[in-house]
């Protein structure tokens, strides 16, 4: 019986690992409806996605691969020599220099389980060779800590050092380390965020609330909560808990790191919107493992907070390069906190001053596809959507080697002050290039959000050709053929290459932009109601050749905004399906302004594609009157021009795209 007992355990280990193997191992999460597919089951075959991947594996994986190897530029490779005495030196760069290096890790871990590329294998492998050098005994990695401890002296400088970003960084370690795991099926480097997250274990219980509180954007939530999914040590998940009980019961708490009151007490999103997104996208993760309904009541009202009242029409977060809290409603010194890359007031959406952090708009996806997997309502996959075509991709260019660290919806020559960072995507942003890495290992995970199973059947959340080679719950084999030019074009075929021999169902999401939807199976139309904004299901037996077709409608839709939002009253921007659209100035004839532009609403709006930097993009045209009075020196007032305006034929183009032709001026709103 023994014996039984120790197979049955081995074979049952086996089983664990081969449903383990998505973006995050939530197969046997009790409180999440939705469970990954693996890293490797999903290969993108053309159009959209494969393009963005082959940019990902050719240009941007081996551009930041080098780019971080540089001591010239970055020095976070040579942090870790440093810091394991194979050199001698300082640390030199961002104190979030490890996480990012972490995160170009993952990218690299990710896209190795789909294309199996062994000079990546070899190239991790060294990598994590030197992170266990570096290691201390009781688990600690970070370097800047671990230099000093090395080659110089430490003191109240440790101390310092650990309020920077030091659980930041020991959270993307441990995340990069279970997509290694699941990509690689190696242990060598999940053995070293062990230790790293044992010493966590271990620093939260014997530290001070005032220390333990310290931990500027929580990666490390989801970090701990990956750990307990990818090893089953329920002590990861005792550290889990006990993160979020420690916000807030200090007294030195604050607005911009979300913890002046218990996560518990808060209802509206605050502060930092990158370590807001990855607060929420934490707990959402803790939400899955213990059920608890106040996190997910709280997630639900943060959320309709951002979403209805916070979020920018291109999926971006955090308005305010500066804010205040609260605003406008105490005059108490010790209430009133400045706020850093701020979320900002309900309908607080400034255009050329926004502020929209490349990593808080990766966070926006983070969170929401982790709400879509604790729910299985449409509408996070919505948002992911939103947010990866547009504010996610505008933070690369499109060869892969350029990023912009904020992504404004106005760029105006005419604004008389120098804004904080540039205006032109960067190939490094010098002391905050920590979006570059995250454009990196979000890009290569895209074909992870894919697809979910449940124990429904199949969910397709993103569209996009593409070869689904996966097992169902219950281990029967599954193979998906997908076919579609989206987001251009919105017919999709799936095409059934292997299914369940009982009756299975496919859940096809039905975005919450579009209208008249239909479906068909085999050519034959199914006759059922189909709701935006929701998953339509499908279910019967199926045999190998059988097509389920899809036709999304995509019109151009002119949008506005509530009428609260202030800054774009009277104004429209330009979407068709799920891409934004925005005006660029070297699209209008010389010493035009992008703001002198007045779009006619009744144009007759026509599409054709042209080629942005060997990208085949779809262009939008439409009518527009110029106004040739635009002189305002030395005036900021005056009457509404009775000239005549000239009229001008226009072209719009995805807004993600924006930047990649030169210096100039561009706007998503405009006036009509």
């Amino acid at each position: 019986m023994k014996k039984n007992i120790i197979i049955s355990s081995l074979f049952f280990s086996t089983v664990i690992f081969a449903q383990n193997k998505g973006l995050v191992a939530n197969s046997e999460s009790p409180y999440s409806k939705l469970q990954c597919v693996g890293l490797q089951d999903v290969k993108w075959t053309s159009g959209f996605w494969k393009e963005q991947f082959d940019v990902e594996t050719q240009n941007t994986l081996p551009y930041m691969w080098d780019l971080y190897h540089n001591d010239e530029v970055s020095h976070a490779y040579a942090n870790f020599e440093i810091a394991a005495g194979e050199t001698k030196g300082t640390f030199k760069g961002p104190s979030f220099h490890d996480g990012d290096f972490y995160k170009i890790f993952e990218g690299m871990a990710a896209t190795y389980a789909v294309t199996k590329d062994k000079k990546l294998d070899a190239e991790m492998d060294k990598a994590i060779a030197l992170f266990a050098k570096v290691q201390r005994k009781d688990g600690y990695l970070h370097t800047p800590v671990l230099i000093d401890e090395r080659w110089g002296t430490l003191g109240p400088e440790e101390v310092k050092k650990q309020l920077g970003f030091e659980k930041y960084n020991m959270g993307h370690l441990m995340t990069a380390a279970c997509i290694h795991y699941r990509a690689t099926a190696k242990t060598n480097f999940l053995n070293i965020a062990k230790g790293v997250a044992d010493f966590l274990y271990d620093f939260y219980k014997k530290a001070s609330p005032e220390l333990a509180r310290n931990a500027i954007c929580p990666s490390h939530y989801m970090g701990i909560v990956e750990m307990y999914r990818t090893t089953k040590n329920p002590k990861y998940l005792e550290l889990a808990n006990n993160l979020i009980d420690i916000r807030g019961t200090t007294n030195d708490g604050t607005d911009d790191n979300q913890d002046r009151i218990p996560f518990r007490q808060q209802t509206t999103a605050m502060g930092h919107a990158v370590r807001a997104n990855y607060l929420y996208a934490g707990v959402a993760d803790l939400y899955a493992e213990t059920g608890e309904k106040k996190l997910l009541d709280n997630l639900e009202s943060i959320w309709d907070d951002v979403t209805y009242r916070k979020m920018y029409i291109t999926g971006a977060c955090g308005s305010l390069y500066d804010g205040v809290s609260p605003d406008g409603t105490s005059y108490n010194p010790a209430d009133v906190q400045k706020i850093h890359q701020a979320y900002g007031r309900p309908f607080q959406l400034p255009n050329a001053t926004a502020h929209t952090e490349t990593c808080a708009n990766i966070g926006n996806v983070l969170w929401n596809w982790r709400m879509l997997q604790i729910t299985a309502d449409a509408k996070y996959a919505d948002i992911v959507e939103l947010a990866l075509y547009n504010s996610v991709l505008s933070g690369i260019s499109l060869e892969g080697k350029e990023f912009f660290y904020n992504n404004p919806l106005n760029v105006s020559k005419d604004l008389p002050f120098k804004q904080r960072w540039s205006k032109e995507r960067e190939g490094y942003i010098a002391l905050s290039n920590c979006c570059a890495p995250n454009v990196t290992r979000t890009i290569a995970e895209v074909g992870n959000y894919a697809y979910n199973f449940s124990k429904e059947g199949l969910y397709v959340n993103l569209y996009g050709s593409n070869n689904l080679n996966s097992a169902t719950l219950t281990g029967e084999k599954i193979e998906i053929e997908q076919q579609t030019n989206y987001p251009w074009d919105g017919k999709i075929t799936l095409k059934i290459l292997k299914a369940p021999k009982d009756i299975y169902a496919f859940l096809l999401r039905i975005p919450g932009w579009s209208q008249g939807t239909t479906i068909s199976v085999n050519g034959k139309s199914i006759n059922e109601t189909i709701a935006s904004g929701s998953y339509q299901k499908i279910a019967q037996k199926w045999k190998k050749g059988d097509v389920i077709e899809l036709n999304i409608p995509m019109p151009v839709e002119l949008m506005q905004a509530n009428p609260l939002v202030e800054e774009i009253k009277n104004q429209v921007a330009v979407k068709r399906g799920p891409i934004v659209y925005c005006l660029e100035s070297n699209e209008l004839p010389a010493n035009t302004k992008v703001n002198d532009v007045v779009l006619d609403v009744n144009s007759k709006f026509t599409t054709d594609f042209i080629k942005i930097r060997n990208r085949q993009l779809l262009c939008i045209t439409a009518s527009s009157s110029i106004n040739n009075d635009t002189s305002w020196d030395k005036k900021l007032y005056k009457p509404l021009s009775a000239k005549d305006s000239k009229e001008y034929t226009l072209k719009l183009i995805p807004y993600f795209a924006w930047g990649n032709n030169g210096k100039g001026e561009m706007s998503v709103w405009l006036s009509h």
